[in-house]
């Protein structure tokens, strides 16, 4: 009952200064919702890289950037570093040290969605399994993620063509269009937003690109299998090793061949996330600042409006409130303003998480979602009370010390 009357009263102190209060509410709003952005989105973006680098040991590509060439293997989101001759397959998958190899071939993309020549081993490796249709079987059949099937409105026997590069305006390859034969399951990994087709899709696609149709399939034929074969050309191969060995031997054999580069995923994903973690740092310094800004702001509030109230709270001890009652009060304004703040905060910093996923969806990037809610995120509910109760904290014993007889005689 005591605590109820607290609570009743602490409310409305707060309503009798309602601007003091919206301000006080919003500092500790705008604080929290910074920390909760923060907290969820990097734990978000940290749980897809992780997810979308497991099982996978190194990736092999053309010289260059190893991060560019994790980026844009691994997780589709640059331009890849080149192209590297396809009998790097062969020459990796007859290593002892090598359990698997994964054969990526990169270049176009469909509305946005990369278009990947793989085998089905990338589907299987990402668990990928089907909702509708087949796994492809042959070229120009495409297997859409589930994530790029529901955003390109693309339906199973739809026609369509890719177009160069990752941006929807590229060139269209309209001369070699491709079928799609079946929808994955959504897996929550990058598979969601790929477009994966056989490797030789994208030979068939280019070479019609740079080729003239019947003259050079001719010349082709002259040629014979074996010399085509031997010019083509794939972007990566992401590779499983067979043995902890491999990690010591096979990124060093491979970086000493002068066409090819290894890169660590690992590594590079770790580098990656430091560097991210420059940016997360400075936001949560801010967010700290705001949430110190709004303690600060609390306790000049409360303190002001126990000046203020003094003769109240002695009256209120001569109607037989104790000391503690009186701490119980201003705690209870304190822990109001906190919480309610915390509240609002934390609703905001979610919509802004949603927000900023339907962003990076539209661009096909990153998914983030404003509905998942980690664990770590129950600290915020601490630091609310925190901020709270030292805020009221001396206002708070100031009232306890409070000389009935003094402040009434005045």
């Amino acid at each position: 009952m005591m605590r109820l009357n607290a609570f009743a009263l602490a409310l409305k102190s707060l309503r009798h200064k309602p601007l003091s209060s919206a301000l006080n509410l919003l500092l500790m709003a705008v604080g929290i919702a910074m920390m909760t952005f923060v907290l969820s989105a990097s734990r978000q973006l940290e749980d897809h890289a992780l997810r979308d680098a497991q099982g996978i040991d190194l990736v092999v590509g053309a010289k260059g950037s190893p991060l560019q060439l994790i980026l844009s293997s691994l997780y589709h989101i640059d331009i890849p570093t080149g192209n590297i001759p396809l009998a790097a397959q062969a020459q990796l998958a007859r290593n002892r040290l090598v359990k698997k190899v994964i054969p990526l071939a990169l270049g176009d993309s469909y509305r946005g969605f990369r278009i990947v020549g793989t085998s089905t081993d990338y589907i299987a490796h990402y668990g990928g399994t089907l909702a509708e249709g087949k796994l492809f079987d042959a070229p120009m059949q495409a297997v859409f993620g589930a994530h790029a099937a529901k955003a390109a409105g693309i339906g199973l026997n739809a026609h369509f063509s890719g177009s160069h590069g990752l941006a929807a305006s590229g060139d269209a390859h309209a001369e070699r269009p491709f079928v799609a034969v079946g929808i994955l399951k959504p897996t929550g990994t990058v598979l969601d937003r790929l477009v994966l087709t056989p490797v030789e899709s994208v030979w068939h696609v280019h070479e019609a690109g740079h080729d003239n149709g019947a003259k050079d399939e001719a010349e082709h034929k002259d040629h014979g299998d074996d010399d085509e074969h031997a010019k083509r050309e794939i972007t990566a191969l992401l590779v499983q090793y067979a043995s902890p060995l491999a990690a010591a031997m096979l990124p060093r054999a491979i970086n000493s061949q002068s066409e090819l580069q290894a890169a660590q995923p690992a590594f590079e994903s770790a580098k990656l996330i430091r560097m991210l973690g420059v940016g997360v740092d400075v936001l949560r310094g801010i967010a700290a600042i705001m949430l110190i800004a709004a303690a600060l702001s609390m306790f000049a509030a409360l303190y002001n409006a126990l000046e203020e109230r003094k003769t109240d709270l002695a009256i209120l001890r001569t109607l037989g409130a104790g000391p503690a009652k009186l701490v119980l009060l201003l705690l209870s304004e304190g822990l109001l303003l906190a919480l309610a703040g915390a509240a609002l905060g934390w609703l905001v910093g979610h919509a802004a998480v949603e927000a900023v996923g339907r962003l990076l969806s539209q661009e096909q990037n990153l998914a983030l979602s404003g509905l998942a809610v980690y664990a770590d995120e129950a600290w915020l509910l601490l630091v609310a009370v925190a901020v709270g109760v030292l805020a009221a904290l001396l206002p708070a014993l100031r009232a306890y010390r409070t000389d009935i007889a003094a402040t009434l005689a005045r």
